[in-house]
């Protein structure tokens, strides 16, 4: 009965998704040139170098290499394997969903068992600094201090939400212990180092050609999901369907103290993070209820970026519900740092800095390359692009 009625709901939405996309053709063009300008400008040019190294990385042992020399501190804290540090900072670096590809790509080499992916995904899944420097705080917020607050508690809640995840899943019989955990042995990292370039058969060209295929492939299903919920945001708005649960959402606004005029940038941004962290900015509140609601944004990193994360695990046996239970109680802890850090990181340092005009050394680089990748984004995703067609070309062949 269950399963009829999730079939009977499901065909239910699409058809009336359908139905909303041929009355409104107009507002569905325009939310998908939106999705489309922002994975065309940004998310493609700003991904595709963590994805490749990543792949070229992990066929020529380095990642082996980081996962020896890591074990000793990643499996206490963690319970995972120490190739989790590469993953962790990789996600950091490159943003959403870096770990849960990562994370997919290890597990489909046994590097890691299921409970430990499972753990390994639901923390390794971060905005990265360019986001949160380059878009939110300086190209939404316009305040480049805000920024720093921002990566704190969303970083900060990630290392909670890992610290949490370690108690999840029955130990395993392959799984050591903390205190079994291994010690520091460069000889041992460069010997699995080795061991795994030599199981790789593939020569250097190959390997680069397939890391660009695979990586090119997983941004073109990324980009599908993002006009999707672009449209599908836009069409909950023009059936009416986004003021009836704004109005939801108003109430347990008012429970926490806060304005009910956030209610259509918390719902935007359980759909997609970057309408609901601009609509966050643009609200008649104070900044500090603006911070929190961003950082709940972003911690819950939105149901676009989910089913982005949905549909990579999809390839593995990893389980998705555990990285939904971990964003939702990011989404809890990182307000709360907002709130907890916002006078020593926020208001202390306008005291120190009172300058208006200055920013901070983090924000620059990172207001730099946001505008840089809305500029030349497009150029380096077409030339990609065209690569990936020349590949495919000659695989066919």
């Amino acid at each position: 009965m269950r399963s009829k009625l999730k079939t009977a709901f499901m065909a239910i939405t699409i058809a009336l998704l359908t139905v909303s996309l041929i009355a409104n053709p107009q507002a569905c063009l325009e939310a998908s040139i939106r999705g489309l300008d922002m994975w065309w400008e940004v998310v493609f040019p700003s991904l595709l170098p963590f994805f490749i190294v990543s792949e070229l990385l992990i066929g020529l042992g380095v990642v082996s290499f980081v996962g020896v020399l890591l074990e000793p501190l990643m499996r206490p804290l963690f319970r995972v394997p120490g190739v989790g540090g590469f993953v962790w900072a990789m996600g950091m670096a490159s943003g959403f969903p870096s770990g849960a590809k990562l994370s997919a790509r290890l597990r489909q080499e046994k590097q890691l068992t299921q409970i430990e992916a499972e753990r390994l995904v639901s923390f390794t899944n971060s905005s990265n600094p360019l986001f949160i420097f380059g878009a939110v705080s300086v190209g939404f917020f316009h305040n480049p201090k805000l920024g720093m607050i921002l990566a704190a508690s969303h970083y900060v809640s990630n290392f909670a939400v890992g610290l949490l995840m370690r108690f999840y899943g029955e130990p395993e019989k392959k799984e050591p212990t903390a205190q079994a955990a291994p010690a520091f042995s460069l000889k041992k990292a460069f010997h699995a180092l080795h061991k795994k370039r030599m199981d790789e058969k593939r020569p250097l060209g190959k390997l680069i050609g397939d890391a660009i295929s695979s990586s090119i492939q997983t941004l073109l299903m990324i980009g599908g999901f993002i006009i999707l919920f672009s449209v599908f945001n836009k069409m909950l708005a023009v059936v009416h369907v986004t003021a009836f649960v704004s109005s939801i959402i108003q109430h347990f606004l008012a429970v926490l103290q806060l304005p009910a005029s956030f209610s259509a940038p918390v719902l935007s941004g359980i759909f997609e993070i970057t309408l609901g962290n601009q609509l966050t900015s643009q609200t008649n509140a104070d900044l500090m209820q603006q911070a929190m609601v961003a950082s709940f944004i972003l911690a819950f990193s939105g149901l676009s970026v989910q089913a982005q994360v949905a549909s990579i695990l999809a390839e593995t046996d990893i389980r998705f519900k555990p990285y939904f239970i971990a964003r939702i109680m990011q989404s809890i802890i990182a307000p709360l740092l907002t709130l907890i850090l916002w006078k020593p990181l926020y208001e202390h340092a306008h005291s120190f800095h009172p300058g208006s005009g200055d920013i901070p050394v983090f924000a620059q680089p990172a207001a730099e390359s946001w505008h840089f990748l809305h500029t030349y984004g497009p150029a380096v995703t077409l030339l990609f692009l065209y690569i990936y067609v020349f590949l495919l070309f000659r695989k066919t062949r």
